[in-house]
């Protein structure tokens, strides 16, 4: 099955967007709120249901990269904020008939000691039973640090909470527990394949550059066979600069092409791991 390739939403006009995506081979646009941006008032929440709209026919899905705020803040005030926010977003994402919602847990955060693990786990089980009842499913993104960069604690989170998966193939390609080969990226889903609804594709995070793209498809081969195995169905690729962007696009073009000439990969996502450090 071939996914919907998608791309962020680096433009602010809806028709600027949907035309560059549309020309460019795109199917879809993951929408990144701000959280300086977001809509307040009834008819800034209207205003901004029209702009989704003015992007049809592509799909759309929604992101939250909301940097140091988080479910499971260990202040009870932050943690109510948070909470409200991504209620708000719930309702914003069911306004326009509901989707696919990516958040984060430790997002900016340099330690996970500002963190409950209880209260994580809690209130990111009410967002995503929330989210359900809105037709709104709620996706835990793994980042390349904290928690949700080591795959026996993500497992832990999705299946305690209940949340859906979205696999950032550059996080985990970059996190230390990968890169000392304690486990492999595909520890991330092969707990939960069936719950893993997207990923965010590019090769790789570098500090001071952002997201590189892939030069060649050995770039991204092993991660891209396994989204093709568990039947990965939306690759939202995530470069924030057009060149790079298009040439990821021509990149993970070439491996899709590479796949289907070849038969596709091995079948069977890898053995889950048990190394790790014990949850908290």
């Amino acid at each position: 099955m071939r996914p919907t390739l998608a791309m962020v939403n680096l433009f602010h006009d809806p028709d600027q967007l949907r035309a560059f995506a549309r020309d460019h081979g795109f199917d879809g646009i993951e929408w990144s709120f701000q959280l300086d941006g977001l809509p307040r008032s009834p008819a800034d929440q209207s205003r901004w249901v029209q702009q989704i709209h003015r992007l049809q026919p592509l799909a759309v899905r929604y992101h939250c990269p909301f940097s140091r705020m988080d479910l499971g803040d260990d202040d009870p005030d932050r943690a109510a904020v948070a909470v409200d926010v991504f209620r708000r977003i719930v309702r914003l994402v069911a306004k326009v008939g509901g989707g696919v919602l990516s958040i984060h847990i430790g997002l900016g955060q340099d330690s996970t000691e500002p963190l409950s693990w209880e209260s994580t786990v809690n209130h990111l089980g009410d967002l995503v039973r929330f989210g359900a009842r809105q037709r709104v499913r709620v996706c835990l993104e793994n980042l390349a640090w904290g928690w949700t960069s080591r795959p026996n604690l993500f497992e832990k989170l999705v299946r305690m909470s209940g949340s859906w998966v979205t696999l950032d193939i550059g996080h985990a390609r970059a996190c230390e527990c990968v890169q000392t080969g304690q486990y492999t990226v595909e520890d991330f889903v092969s707990p939960h394949p069936e719950r893993v609804l997207g990923a965010h594709v590019y090769h790789e995070e570098i500090e001071g550059q952002g997201h590189t793209p892939p030069k060649t498809c050995d770039d991204i081969a092993e991660r891209v066979d396994l989204l093709r195995r568990i039947d990965c169905p939306w690759w939202t690729l995530e470069l924030h600069d057009l060149e790079s962007l298009l040439l990821a696009r021509n990149v993970v073009e070439r491996c899709l092409q590479d796949g289907l000439e070849t038969g596709g990969a091995p079948s069977g996502p890898a053995p889950v791991r048990t190394g790790g450090g014990a949850a908290p």
